[in-house]
């Protein structure tokens, strides 16, 4: 007969490191490391896809791309300091013109002198040269005004001076509620 049997080592016994199992890892610790890998992985996919917060851009813009059924138009971009926009007040409220001028400025882009129209309109109106349809629909947007605000410059248009110019908007009655401060006609 022999001695008795030496005992098996056991997990956790004295000497091991805590955690017992020496140098093996458990699968529920392997689980939880998988998890937070997947779960950081994400975010910073998330974070790195998204721009810096806070910043706009401001001229040039970026070119859009409109697709309605059967049809494809693209805009390329607009450079706001090369756009001369003319803005005229065709309503019976003092300064609407320079305060809607001052406003297309503050945004970036190049206006002009505001003036009187030539008459009285109860509606909006931005017009726009040959080739600057997208600067026109990019001020009235800025403006709060519909698509339907934008047309073509034609000499129907009740401002005088317009040659050279590449938008004029026409302020009405409709936005002429907004103007804060009276100065002068225009």
């Amino acid at each position: 007969m022999t001695g008795p049997e030496p005992p098996l080592p056991q997990a956790g016994a004295p000497g091991d490191p805590p955690g017992g199992g020496g140098d093996r890892v458990s699968i529920g610790k392997a689980l939880v490391l998988l998890v937070v890998a997947v779960v950081v992985g994400v975010v910073l996919l998330q974070v790195g896809s998204r721009g810096p917060a806070g910043l706009t851009a401001s001229a040039p813009s970026t070119p859009t791309t409109t697709k309605a059924p059967g049809t494809t138009t693209t805009t390329a971009p607009v450079d706001k300091a090369t756009v001369k926009v003319l803005v005229a007040n065709a309503s019976t409220t003092n300064n609407a013109a320079g305060f809607f001028s001052q406003k297309v400025s503050g945004s970036g882009w190049q206006t002009l002198p505001a003036v009187d129209a030539t008459s009285k309109v109860a509606t909006s109106t931005v017009y726009y040269a040959t080739g600057q349809q997208a600067a026109a629909e990019s001020i009235a947007s800025a403006l709060g005004l519909k698509s339907s605000a934008v047309q073509p410059l034609t000499t129907s248009v009740p401002v005088q001076g317009t040659t050279g110019v590449d938008v004029v908007v026409v302020v009405g009655a409709d936005l002429s509620g907004q103007v804060t401060t009276t100065s002068s006609t225009t």
